[in-house]
């Protein structure tokens, strides 16, 4: 496999850490936390702090949407 001149296979510069919002409460955090809970709704990724997670463990196991929450 050969690479165009000045160039390397990867495409550039690392990606820059992606910025998370907690869809509950609006927590930041600058990378992904392992504390944190992703959930899939209707398609679109959402994700929850750890306290927001704690404070709704039941809704969470029970599959309930965050709407419902």
């Amino acid at each position: 496999m050969t690479s165009l001149s000045g160039g390397s296979d990867n495409g550039g510069s690392a990606p820059e850490p992606q910025s998370l919002v907690c869809a509950r409460c609006g927590t930041e955090a600058r990378s992904p936390q392992p504390t944190w809970t992703c959930s899939v709704e209707n398609g679109t990724r959402r994700y929850f702090c750890d306290k927001c997670s704690r404070e709704n463990l039941r809704a969470i196991e029970g599959r309930l949407d965050s709407a419902w929450w």
